[in-house]
C-alpha cells in the first residue's frame, strides 16, 4: 500500500486583523524638490497631486521602518509575537541581492524561526503579499502572517531626474493576516504585462554598472530608478477598470457595496480617473494620501489605508477595494474589510 501524505487543515475565512504604519519624520515640500529639476510647486501639484512627501534619514532604514510598522500592526490586531509564523516583506528598495530583509526583520521582532521572505512586484507588491498571506492561512501553512510593504525610494531616485524626483518617497505599512469568523479578504485578481517592462525600471543593470567601473573607475554613473510617466498613465487608464471590476465580481459585490477605494498612490490624476470610470457611489471614500505622502510604491496601500482610518473617512469593518500596479508591469486587486489600526 502506497504511503499517504497527510493534509494540513486550514482556515475557512481570513481577514486583515490589524494595521500599523511608519512615516519618516522629515516632511519635504514641493519647493525643496523643485529646484534641482527646474520645476515649481504649481507644476508638481498639477502633474501629480502631491503637496508634501516624507524622506527617510540614514537612521530610518528598510529594517527600522518595517519593525516600527509591524509593532503597530501586532498591537492593533491583539496578536502576540509567538502567534506569527510567517513574515512577508514587499519591497523593491532593499538594496542587497541577499540576504532578504524579512528574516532580519522577523528576528528583531522576536519571531526568530518564522518563515520569512521578500516579494518584489513593484508598487503592486503589498497586494501580492496580501494574497499570498491569505492563501497561506486558508491552506493551513501558517497561523498568522505579518505582511509589510516598505520602501526607501530616496536611495534609488536621481534628485535631478524631472520624471521621478518629485514623485517618490519613503515609508512602511504592515498588517496581520489571520483567521476570521467571516471572509475579510476577497479573491485576488492579479497579473502582469511584460511588454510594458520599460515603463518603470532600473536604468541600467548591475552588470553594466560593474563593467563601467572597470572601464571608467570613479567616472561610472550609478543605476537609478527611471520611469516613462506617459506610458504608465496610458496603461493604467486603459487596463485597470477591468481589474477592479473583476475583483469586485469575484468577491460577489458591486461598486455600490464599496465603502472605500484604496488605490496605489501613483498619481492624483490616475486616482481621479479610476474613481470616475468605476462610477463609485457618493458614500464611497477615496484614498488620496498621495497629497501628503507621495508615491511610496509597495508601502502606499497600507499608508493610504491608515490615513483613511485616522481621518475617519472610513471605519474598521468597512468594505474597501484595493488596487495596485507598478513595475513589471504587475498589478493586483482584492476587496477587503478594513482592520483595526494603530
Amino acid at each position: 500500500m502506497a504511503a499517504r501524505i497527510a493534509r494540513t487543515a486550514g482556515q475557512e475565512h481570513t481577514a486583515i486583523l490589524g494595521l500599523g504604519v511608519y512615516r519618516p519624520a522629515r516632511v519635504v515640500t514641493n519647493a525643496e524638490v523643485a529646484g534641482p529639476i527646474d520645476s515649481s510647486d504649481e507644476w508638481i501639484r498639477t502633474r501629480s497631486g502631491i503637496k508634501t512627501r516624507r524622506f527617510a534619514s540614514k537612521e530610518e532604514t528598510i529594517r527600522s521602518m518595517s519593525v516600527a510598522a509591524a509593532r503597530g500592526a501586532l498591537e492593533s490586531a491583539c496578536v502576540a509575537v509567538d502567534q506569527v509564523d510567517c513574515v512577508i516583506v514587499a519591497t523593491s528598495t532593499h538594496l542587497l541581492l541577499t540576504p532578504a530583509a524579512a528574516p532580519q526583520i522577523a528576528t528583531e521582532l522576536g519571531m526568530n524561526g518564522a518563515a520569512a521572505f521578500d516579494i518584489s512586484a513593484g508598487c503592486a507588491g503589498f497586494c501580492h503579499a496580501l494574497a499570498v498571506a491569505s492563501d497561506l492561512v486558508r491552506a493551513g501553512t501558517s497561523q498568522h502572517v505579518l505582511v509589510i510593504g516598505v520602501e526607501k525610494l530616496t536611495d534609488t531616485v536621481n534628485p535631478r531626474d524631472r520624471s521621478t524626483a518629485f514623485l517618490f518617497a519613503d515609508g512602511a505599512g504592515a498588517v496581520i493576516v489571520g483567521p476570521a469568523a467571516e471572509q475579510g479578504i476577497g479573491p485576488t485578481v492579479w497579473g502582469s504585462d511584460g511588454t510594458q517592462s520599460h515603463a518603470i525600471r532600473q536604468d541600467k543593470d548591475w552588470i553594466e554598472f560593474f563593467d563601467e567601473i572597470e572601464e571608467k573607475g570613479l567616472a561610472a554613473v550609478r543605476p537609478y530608478l527611471a520611469m516613462e510617466g506617459t506610458a504608465v498613465f496610458r496603461w493604467a487608464a486603459h487596463s485597470l477598470e477591468k481589474v477592479c471590476r473583476d475583483a469586485m465580481d469575484r468577491a460577489g459585490l458591486t461598486p455600490e457595496d464599496m465603502d472605500a477605494m484604496i488605490p496605489h498612490q501613483a498619481n492624483g490624476r490616475i486616482i481621479e480617473i479610476m474613481a470616475r470610470t468605476l462610477k463609485l457611489p457618493e458614500h464611497c471614500a477615496l484614498a488620496n494620501d498621495i497629497e501628503e505622502t507621495g508615491n511610496t510604491s509597495a508601502a502606499s496601500i497600507p499608508l493610504a489605508m491608515e490615513a483613511l482610518l485616522r481621518k475617519q473617512q472610513a471605519q474598521p469593518g468597512d468594505t474597501a477595494l484595493l488596487i495596485a500596479f507598478g513595475a513589471g508591469l504587475s498589478y493586483a486587486a482584492q476587496v477587503v474589510k478594513l482592520p483595526a489600526w494603530q
